[in-house]
């Protein structure tokens, strides 16, 4: 049986992406979670910085996690993406970043691309990343980044119909691009609706990852 924790920021994504995760899967999984929502509430309170204080902290879960022996982890949390790559070289096995595999789609997929947020501490590591990809495998994109904050603070004080509102809003900046991508996987739900409304491919990170965790696991 294959072994996989996930690290989660957010409680609407540990309550879907796990079910959603195992039901993609053909062979037997276990799947262990842990929550810590300060990892993405205190970037947030400062503006998208992310103290040194909370990298160790994310550093002690991920050796913590270690320690169970996965098969793999996985960090949920697109405002922690930036610090996997640095932290990668001090973990024993497999760590996938919830928006690695989606980054990777978006430069392959479009010369021109939207990012869109609704956690501004979301956005510059979407945007970078899409930008570092780009540049690692020689192709030329141009990156656009558009964010609502109000519609995260919708949906953490439990107005879901308000959020989606609001994104569905903001997508409108997406039309005329080749790609659309959604920066956090909390706005996942959304991503058919924003694609039928922009009639532009949209990406979401919780689709893309657990494609990426299926095809390492089952080959």
């Amino acid at each position: 049986m294959k072994h996989i924790i996930a690290i989660h920021t957010v409680k609407s994504v540990y309550e879907t992406f796990p079910e959603e995760l195992k039901s993609a899967l053909s062979v037997d999984v276990l799947l262990d979670n842990i929550v810590d929502e300060v990892l993405a509430n205190d970037p947030a309170r400062r503006g998208g910085s992310f103290s040194k204080t909370q990298k160790k902290r994310l550093l002690s879960l991920m050796m913590s996690a270690e320690q169970a022996e996965p098969d793999l982890i996985v960090i949920t949390c697109s405002t922690l993406s930036p610090y996997i790559d640095s932290i990668r070289e001090f973990i024993s096995v497999p760590v996938m970043a919830i928006d690695d595999a989606m980054c990777y789609e978006a430069v392959h997929s479009g010369s021109r691309i939207c990012v869109l947020a609704t956690a501004q501490s979301a956005l510059a590591p979407a945007v970078n990343k899409i930008e570092h990809l780009a540049d690692r495998d020689n192709l030329t994109v141009s990156v656009d980044g558009f964010c609502d904050p109000e519609a995260i603070a919708a949906l953490k004080a439990g107005d879901r119909e308000r959020h989606d509102r609001l994104l569905l809003t903001l997508s409108e900046q997406g039309k005329g691009y080749d790609v659309i991508v959604l920066a956090q996987a909390s706005m996942a739900q959304m991503r058919v609706a924003v694609e039928k409304s922009t009639c532009v491919r949209t990406l979401s990170s919780p689709e893309t990852c657990i494609a990426a965790v299926k095809k390492s696991l089952e080959g």
